[in-house]
């Protein structure tokens, strides 16, 4: 992979020698020098740039660096953690879009079969799907969530920008994607066919108000994700920096945090992307917030604790709930207090748990059902699994 990486700029790893002991910058590992490269395979976490945004339909000619983020991340203090991080660099852009998307996939898809688990800083989001492409050969079926005010579906036919790329993933082969699951889409945002053919396509969809009022709602979709990425456009312009973007909605800095911390918790969860980074220059807020998102990932990896085995019922409370003409089964882990619901057909739904078809839920779920409603992400669930 060295040959499609650059390394950490010479400024940020200046920046790096005047920070007090102690905190990360101290810590991780830099790729510095192009004939010192680090032994990637003896590390938890990657931190990798892509600074490609050729494809932003805003696009100007300008550059973009994430020396800011950098600098921001490198300031922080670890956790109790006990994982090792290298910070690889930047993916170096291709002459095309192709190529930076070609280079992105390799980087990825290596990282992937080596057990690290990469944290990607990216231009314009139809990076995304090189990100996602990079599963090929290292998981069949995937689950994608992205936290967005637009679903970004677009049309397949047409050339990829940074607002329409969902489709290519939905219809290229090889079909590795099982779920795509958006989080904050604002309405006005997306086009009526759009949010029709996220229906019928029977992807999880919430909206931006549906959050604010109870983040929670995040973790069961988040709990189902082996990839997770992060607009950055979805947080709102007073949190990030009210010259860096324009929209007056979307989620503030803590439940961008709390977002983050969801998708570090989810033990599925193998790579996580921000996206529509820009210049930082003269704007301090927007590098801090990314430099925290990413904390709270790695946070929240270190607190992962898996919920048992499903097939022992030591480890979960079975719930059986009569509605109209079925039952309904959900278990509660004794280990983590987390709800799930099985599926029919168990051996459709991949979630990493081949044994059982399980669909993450929460403890509301259940007591909906037994009021007599059935949940609507299972019903999505099991319509997407006859497709």
């Amino acid at each position: 992979m060295i040959q499609y990486l650059r390394p950490v700029s010479k400024a940020v790893c200046a920046h790096r020698e005047v920070l007090p002991v102690g905190v990360l910058g101290k810590e991780l590992c830099l790729y510095q020098q192009e004939d010192d490269f680090p032994d990637v395979a003896a590390f938890k976490f990657a931190l990798v740039g892509v600074p490609e945004h050729r494809r932003d339909v805003d696009f100007m000619g300008e550059s973009i660096d994430f020396d800011a983020v950098r600098m921001a991340f490198y300031g922080l203090y670890p956790g109790n953690w006990q994982w090792s991080m290298v910070d690889l660099g930047d993916i170096i852009p291709g002459d095309t879009v192709g190529d930076t998307d070609f280079a992105l996939k390799e980087v990825l898809n290596e990282l992937l079969l080596m057990g690290v688990l990469p944290i990607v800083l990216g231009g314009s989001q139809d990076l995304l799907y090189a990100h996602y492409r990079a599963f090929d050969g290292v998981q069949d079926m995937i689950n994608v969530v992205n936290v967005d005010h637009r679903f970004d579906l677009g049309d397949h036919q047409k050339p990829m920008s940074n607002k329409a790329y969902v489709g290519k993933m939905v219809v290229d082969k090889p079909y590795n994607l099982m779920n795509y699951g958006v989080l904050g889409y604002q309405s006005y945002l997306n086009p009526p066919q759009e949010i029709a053919l996220m229906d019928k396509l029977h992807f999880d969809a919430y909206r931006l108000g549906n959050l604010i009022q109870d983040i929670t709602l995040a973790e069961p979709i988040m709990r189902q994700a082996q990839l997770v990425a992060i607009d950055a456009s979805s947080v709102k312009s007073s949190a990030l920096s009210f010259r860096y973007h324009k929209s007056p909605n979307g989620f503030d800095s803590r439940e961008i945090c709390a977002l983050s911390r969801y998708a570090g918790i989810s033990n599925g969860v193998k790579s996580f992307g921000i996206y529509e980074l820009k210049s930082f220059e003269k704007y301090e807020s927007a590098p801090n917030l990314v430099a925290q998102m990413i904390w709270y990932f790695i946070e929240g990896v270190s607190f992962r604790v898996h919920d048992g085995d499903f097939l022992n019922p030591d480890h979960f409370i079975v719930y059986s709930v009569p509605v109209d003409d079925m039952v309904l089964v959900f278990k509660k882990s004794k280990r983590t207090g987390r709800w799930w619901i099985e599926l029919p057909n168990n051996n459709t739904l991949n979630n990493n748990m081949s044994s059982v078809a399980l669909l993450p839920c929460t403890y509301e779920d259940y007591l909906s059902a037994t009021e007599q409603n059935i949940p609507e992400r299972w019903l999505k669930a099991r319509l997407r699994n006859k497709v």
